[in-house]
């Protein structure tokens, strides 16, 4: 039965070699880095994100405008959604009333479902031409999130990487720790004795 003894390599003792305390002090570093650096990075880069996200949808909040228009007509050849497929967006004319009397119209994107005759939100940028809605705090949010979890993630892959190519080349200087210790104790076990 195999006994498993803990903190050996922070142990003095004549077994232990230089290779077993660096790789003891490269695990208690890849431990602080993955428990407190790669949290703290996820943190700090989200934060970032929301806030430039944020900027972001304020600027185009205040470029865009919405308009409630009416759906005039659809084109003909829209395919028709399967049952229980998930029905995408498509282009339809639309109408609605600008202040100071002015009727408009204009293709533009529509949610699925919507039909001639029903009331849709459309947005515009100053140049008149159909635009996504800008994003609301929910969606900022989610960009924080997603790209928090992205650098965290990262760091934590960085770390985990360093640490395998850390570990190749310990076991290289731990062979060749041991090679040097061979070549002054082998010949006291090779040579013949009288």
């Amino acid at each position: 039965m195999r006994t498993r003894v803990r903190g050996w390599r922070w142990r003095r003792n004549p077994l232990r070699r230089r290779s077993d305390v660096v790789e003891a002090w490269t695990v208690l570093v890849v431990t602080v880095l993955l428990c407190v650096a790669a949290p703290l990075v996820g943190v700090f880069t989200g934060l970032h994100a929301h806030d430039q996200a944020r900027a972001l949808a304020a600027v185009q909040r205040a470029e865009r405008h919405e308009v409630r228009a009416v759906v005039v007509s659809d084109p003909a050849g829209r395919p028709a959604a399967a049952q229980g497929e998930r029905r995408q967006p498509y282009r339809a004319q639309v109408r609605w009333t600008e202040p100071g009397q002015v009727v408009r119209t204009a293709w533009v994107r529509v949610p699925a479902g919507a039909r001639p005759g029903e009331p849709v939100s459309v947005w515009f940028d100053s140049r008149g031409r159909n635009v996504a809605a800008p994003p609301d705090d929910m969606a900022v949010w989610q960009h924080a999130v997603t790209v928090g979890l992205c650098a965290a993630g990262g760091t934590a892959a960085a770390v985990f990487l360093a640490r395998v190519i850390e570990r190749r080349i310990a076991l290289r200087h731990r062979l060749a720790e041991w090679e040097r210790e061979w070549e002054r104790t082998g010949p006291r076990w090779t040579q013949p004795r009288m």
